[in-house]
């Protein structure tokens, strides 16, 4: 502890005694102030470095203080503190610059914890912090490193490849990186390799002049001459024949090609940024893609993590996809329950963050009453089952619902070293409902 002044604010006089005298008991500079009102003179008027407070309060709330705080102390880190924790005012406290959200009542450990924790990673921080991805949904260790890997990575020129499976956001990270770079005034131009024939693929890439084959009765530019000056994303780029490889490494190398039926050549000044989900490294050993490609294309490599490996992120994703879907299907935004957010949390989401987002629209379009519970799930559960696979008893079904949520809150509770509160976020439900579900799935 090295004396940082840390501001508690608190309506509750019994919770501002306490938590002060805890934080002076562990060599901290602690005060209190009744009001959000009070803190931000407080703020004014004498050296903060952490702030730790409520959210409900009369006049302005820990939210509303939050947002003020963001504007004239962008710097001051904030813990939210609140016996009313829901995963919307989690998810909201952290959009609005919380460092950290704890619910009440707390340990002292935890408490004394969190915040050195926090003000650890204040006194780290010096040097300007690393832009943040705002398309990159989620707050979990792998996401932040993810983050900022995209941040250094967009400040080059260089050619990055983004590995990962099917729906876990590449096209999305490959955006973010158009973004946070020099070019993000150019044009963000994107190529679904799959999606083409190989006849097509050359023509869409490098475009052709009038009369370079039959129906060519006009020039077309190809997304290399349209992506000018910005990024060119190569999606699925594993999916690329032979052929169309050469004409690749060529434009790399380069920087330069020509259209189909000129003869012409044309430079390129252009970003590249590749993904794919297959394994280009076996690929390449059994000669279905070429090696120095391979080389030009994985510069700066990304790999983006699946969700199974950020379950703690699904509440946060889930809140955001429940709106968006409400949204786009002109329907009032239904209250996701936590049982609802544990059993998505269960889930192992072999189509990652794609298939949440389809799962979740389903949810909302099918919602009754305005909630959606764990039985809604499971309800969505059944209706993709094929058609020709047999019914699971409930029993049965049960029984697989529970083995899914006994493996997610074990790994929670791994992940979090035993602390149940941070299990609990990390699972994104309240820390009551993570200790009704320890007793109902008998774990110690």
């Amino acid at each position: 502890m090295s004396g940082e002044n840390i501001l508690v604010v608190d309506d509750d006089d019994a919770l501002r005694v306490v938590l002060v005298g805890l934080l002076k008991q562990a060599g901290y500079a602690a005060r209190a102030v009744p009001s959000a009102e009070r803190a931000l003179e407080e703020i004014e008027k004498a050296p903060t470095d952490l702030v730790v407070t409520d959210v409900r309060m009369p006049g302005m709330d820990g939210i509303a203080l939050l947002s003020a705080i963001g504007k004239s102390a962008p710097d001051l880190p904030v813990i939210v503190l609140s016996a009313h924790g829901t995963v919307p005012m989690a998810v909201e406290a952290m959009k609005q610059g919380a460092k950290e959200f704890m619910l009440k009542p707390f340990d002292r450990e935890e408490v004394i914890a969190t915040i050195e924790r926090t003000l650890g990673a204040s006194r780290t921080s010096a040097p300007p912090p690393v832009p943040i991805a705002t398309r990159l949904v989620g707050r979990s260790a792998r996401m932040q490193e993810l983050r900022e890997l995209i941040a250094r990575a967009a400040k080059s020129n260089a050619t990055v490849m983004l590995r990962g499976e099917s729906g876990s956001g590449k096209e999305v990270a490959a955006r973010e990186i158009h973004e946070q770079s020099a070019r993000k005034n150019g044009p963000f131009v994107p190529v679904h390799c799959a999606a083409l024939p190989e006849t097509l693929l050359e023509s869409e890439l490098f475009g052709y002049e009038k009369g370079a084959f039959t129906g060519a009765q006009k020039r077309k530019p190809g997304r290399v001459e349209l992506a000018e000056g910005g990024t060119l994303f190569l999606d699925e780029i594993g999916d690329v024949g032979l052929p169309v490889q050469v004409k690749l490494l060529r434009l790399l190398q380069e920087r330069e090609f020509q259209a189909l039926g000129s003869t012409t050549v044309q430079k390129a000044d252009v970003r590249f940024v590749a993904a794919t989900h297959r394994d280009l490294d076996a690929m390449v050993k059994a000669g279905e893609f070429r090696e120095d490609l391979y080389y030009r294309l994985a510069v700066v490599p990304i790999w983006l993590p699946s969700l199974r490996d950020r379950a703690g992120d699904v509440a946060e994703l889930a809140v955001k996809f429940c709106s968006e879907a409400a949204s786009r299907n002109g329907v009032s935004v239904p209250k996701l329950c936590e049982d609802a957010i544990l059993s998505l949390a269960s889930r192992a989401w072999p189509g990652n963050v794609r298939e949440l987002q389809s799962c979740v629209e389903r949810l909302v379009v099918f919602a009754d009453g305005g909630e959606i519970h764990a039985a809604d799930v499971e309800r969505d559960l059944q209706r993709l089952r094929p058609a020709g696979e047999p019914d699971a008893s409930a029993s049965s079904l049960g029984e697989r619902r529970e083995e899914a949520e006994r493996r997610a809150v074990q790994e929670a509770l791994a992940r979090a070293g035993g602390n149940r509160t941070l299990a609990a976020r990390l699972l994104g439900v309240s820390r009551r409902t993570l200790y009704n579900k320890l007793a109902e799935l008998g774990i110690a």
